[in-house]
């Protein structure tokens, strides 16, 4: 059974494409991208949720290109139809057998099929390696972004960096 939050007041915060994120937050980008790309193609895992609102999880492999953070997802997975209708998610880095570090966002994710990108992002999609057809193409709006840095193995806790877009308010 779904169940909206009793008293809660939640505040949007405007999700910004990832150019603007790399440029307010640059070390924390320069990790994520790091971390994106470890093993060649973008490697990660995105949680979407389901029509009863439980929450699904889905590897998919994201490009940075042209300014935004990029899926292509599958016309016939079960993932492209909760992004439709609710675009909230979060996504997280593959692991490292080498190293502990962790990458994370969260957002709203948008269909980006008209906005003349899908050519640009699609080359730099196989350009890493990756492949893929008959899929929407959707750009992940960040909002906020988490970074855990361990400075040794076994390294407890990690060092954490945080990034949230600011509000429409406070940015003028």
């Amino acid at each position: 059974m779904h169940r909206e939050p009793s008293g809660a007041t939640l505040l949007a915060m405007p999700d910004v494409r990832w150019e603007t994120f790399e440029r307010e937050a640059p070390e924390l980008a320069a990790a994520g991208h790091t971390l994106l790309y470890q093993y060649g193609p973008g490697l990660g895992y995105l949680a979407t949720l389901r029509s009863d609102g439980a929450p699904r999880l889905h590897p998919v492999c994201p490009v940075v290109a042209v300014g935004g953070l990029y899926v292509f997802v599958g016309n016939q997975s079960p993932k492209v139809h909760d992004l439709r209708r609710d675009g909230r998610y979060a996504f997280h880095t593959f692991s490292s057998a080498d190293v502990d570090d962790e990458f994370s966002l969260a957002g709203t994710a948008r269909v980006a099929e008209d906005d003349g990108v899908r050519e640009p992002v699609y080359e730099a999609y196989v350009a890493t390696g990756a492949f893929t057809e008959n899929d929407t193409l959707f750009e992940l709006l960040i909002e906020r972004a988490l970074h855990a840095k361990y400075e040794a193995r076994p390294s407890w806790p990690p060092v954490y960096t945080k990034w949230r877009a600011q509000s429409a308010n406070a940015s003028g």
